[in-house]
C-alpha cells in the first residue's frame, strides 16, 4: 500500500521518460508535403461570367438620344 501515505490527488504513477517510449516511425515524406507551401487554385470561369453580369445589372440605364 504505497499510497496510503500520499495525498488523494498525489498518486504515484509510473511514468516513461520520452526516450523509452518506441513507437511507430514518423512518415518523412508526409512532414516535406505539409512543409511545402500550397496556394489557392484558380477560380473559375464561370466566377468572371457572374461578375460581369453583376456589374451590368448595377450600370445605370443610358438612352441612345443623347
Amino acid at each position: 500500500m504505497a499510497n496510503k501515505a500520499l495525498a488523494t490527488r498525489q498518486k504515484m504513477m509510473l511514468r516513461a521518460l520520452p526516450a523509452q517510449q518506441f513507437g511507430k516511425p514518423r512518415n518523412p515524406v508526409a512532414a516535406l508535403a505539409k512543409a511545402r507551401s500550397a496556394g489557392a487554385h484558380a477560380k473559375p470561369l464561370s466566377n468572371e461570367r457572374h461578375a460581369a453580369k453583376r456589374q451590368l445589372k448595377k450600370a445605370p440605364l443610358v438612352s441612345e438620344d443623347d
